[in-house]
């Protein structure tokens, strides 16, 4: 394993460009796949992804705010005391990776955007308490979360389909979530994923160790104290207002306010709206006067660049697989030699590949639902594994798909390729639990 796992880092760090690279290269190669099979000239595969290009502009800016209200609020001395205790926990690098991972399952479990921030912003903590830790490793774990969250309290396939009134309700019904997330094979996964994810990233250490990159991992060296900047006297009403606690109050009770009110009136949905709502007025509440505010909002919207930019080339990928038929084209491949038994199965790897190219939950449900509830039917497999095979399918390559771990990168000033070739060793170790869930239950 420490063999395969120097490689993997030795290849990503050689040949992976950075991920804006990256989403040009699957932009190209998917608009040269729908030209050469499916039948879709030049110019058509161009105005697909033309016409889809802005079609992720919501979702850009939902996961841009995502990055700066978790940053917002893991500056205020509140946030950072919490972290800073519960990172005391670790004292090695090995206890500093496993309690990265855990708390990065269990948040990605909670909610995907939350787990997020909190899994990069915990891992950056963490290093300042273990200096010696390889950081590379320490985030990758902290992104190794995201394997996870299509199995919980946010999947959007498997409350897609409990909702009464989503677009398959015709063809499959309403699936309850007792079905779906609490079905022993779904069980099985996460407690899987728990128990032995851990562990398995620890190991990662060693391989990352023998790289002869580690001297450029941590760039937090010590525990050091934050500076604390001093407030300069108001003289003016307008410095007054800019210093005035009493606004941040006032604003941050409307906010928490409708908070209350959006859990009382529709139970724990935990949307990414709400989360971003609920980071972003704590950290109005907690930093106390606007003007600090607004000083945390100026250094953490430096860190949402690259979401901006790139999430529009993703958005014109899926427009070139979903008009042209190229999703479809995969899709049908792998059914064509499923059976009821492998069908789930085949289902999650024709899922893990297509979510390369469309890496968005909803959007690829959109993409491969019909069709593979069509044939999961014909075939007489079980429905509600078979959506929750897609789901999978699409949280399990998201370790080798950018997409997701740009806020994560942003947040711990990270490339790409410093973390892909341990999550690479993640996406292989992943597929035992994954795959033993669907064929055992």
């Amino acid at each position: 394993m420490k063999a395969l796992t120097v490689m993997f880092d030795r290849l990503v760090q050689r040949y992976l460009p950075d991920a804006f690279l990256f989403a040009i290269i699957l932009t190209v190669l998917v608009y040269v796949l729908g030209v050469f099979f499916t039948g879709s000239g030049p110019i058509e595969m161009v105005s697909y992804w033309g016409d889809g290009f802005w079609d992720l502009l919501a979702f850009g800016m939902q996961m841009s705010l995502v990055v700066v209200t978790g940053y917002i609020l893991a500056s205020t001395p509140v946030v950072k005391g919490l972290l800073k205790r519960l990172s005391s926990l670790a004292k090695t690098p090995a206890q500093a990776v496993i309690l990265v991972t855990f708390v990065a399952l269990v948040a990605c479990l909670i909610n995907y955007g939350f787990g997020l921030v909190v899994g990069a912003l915990f891992a950056i903590h963490v290093a300042k308490r273990v200096p010696t830790v390889d950081f590379r490793v320490l985030i990758a774990s902290a992104y190794s979360g995201m394997l996870v969250w299509h199995g919980g309290f946010s999947a959007s396939i498997p409350l897609t389909i409990a909702t009464p009134g989503h677009f398959l309700e015709d063809t499959m019904g309403n699936i309850p979530v007792v079905q779906t997330l609490f079905s022993p094979a779904n069980i099985f996964i996460v407690i899987a994923m728990l128990v032995t994810l851990p562990f398995f990233n620890r190991y990662l250490l060693k391989g990352a160790a023998e790289s002869n990159l580690s001297e450029k991992t941590n760039r937090f060296s010590s525990d050091e104290e934050e500076q604390v900047i001093d407030t300069v006297a108001a003289t003016t009403p307008a410095e007054r207002l800019e210093n005035s606690r009493l606004v941040s109050l006032i604003i941050s009770i409307l906010g928490l306010a409708f908070v209350i009110y959006h859990f009382a009136t529709n139970g724990f949905d935990l949307n990414i709206n709400i989360v971003n709502f609920i980071f972003l007025f704590l950290g109005i509440l907690l930093h106390r006067t606007p003007k600090r505010f607004l000083n945390t909002v100026s250094d953490g919207v430096k860190n949402a660049g690259g979401i901006i930019i790139q999430f529009p080339f993703y958005a014109g990928i899926m427009g070139m697989m979903t008009a042209s038929g190229l999703s479809e084209q995969i899709s049908l491949w792998f059914v064509s030699f499923a059976t009821d038994y492998t069908m789930p199965i085949i289902t999650f790897l024709s899922a893990g590949i297509v979510n390369i190219f469309v890496p968005s939950g909803g959007g690829q449900w959109a993409v491969q639902g019909p069709i593979m509830i069509q044939a999961a039917m014909e075939l007489g497999a079980d429905i509600p594994k078979t959506a929750m095979a897609v789901a999978w399918g699409d949280a399990w390559t998201n370790m080798i798909q950018p997409f997701w771990a740009l806020p994560i990168l942003a947040i711990a000033g990270l490339k790409i390729r410093d973390i892909m070739g341990f999550c690479v060793m993640i996406l292989f170790f992943s597929f035992i639990p994954i795959a033993l869930g669907f064929l055992l239950f």
